[in-house]
């Protein structure tokens, strides 16, 4: 059982930065697939950024270059750097888990936090 606890959402003006991060529990943290996916009102949950076992990532085509996913196994931490904010980022932000990337790609992992807000004011 993975439990996952998401901070540092807030309000921004557009151009500005936010760095999330989500605490993980456990002592496999090193073995998960992690994730970040996003969801605005009205509209469907999407994948942020995601980050192998390894240091493979992979971004939505409307945060390439602004968003950065980064891990720290030492810490049982995973960060989103959001730089460049624009309003349509606005969304609660969850951080996710599961041992397999391809399950976490398809939005469907195991594990789930209980989402953070980010709201970007024009």
């Amino acid at each position: 059982q993975v439990q996952l606890v998401e901070s540092g959402g807030g309000s921004v003006q557009a151009g500005g930065s936010l760095r999330l991060s989500c605490a993980a529990s456990g002592r496999t943290f090193s073995r998960y697939a992690m994730g970040w996916f996003r969801q605005a009102p009205g509209k469907q949950r999407e994948l942020v950024a995601a980050i192998s076992s390894g240091v493979s990532t992979n971004y939505a085509d409307s945060v390439k270059g602004r968003f950065t996913i980064s891990r720290d196994n030492a810490k049982n931490t995973v960060y989103l750097q959001m730089n460049s904010l624009k309003p349509d980022d606005t969304a609660v932000y969850y951080c996710a888990a599961d041992t397999s990337i391809g399950r976490l790609r398809g939005g469907t992992p195991d594990y789930w936090g209980q989402g953070t807000q980010v709201t970007v004011s024009s």
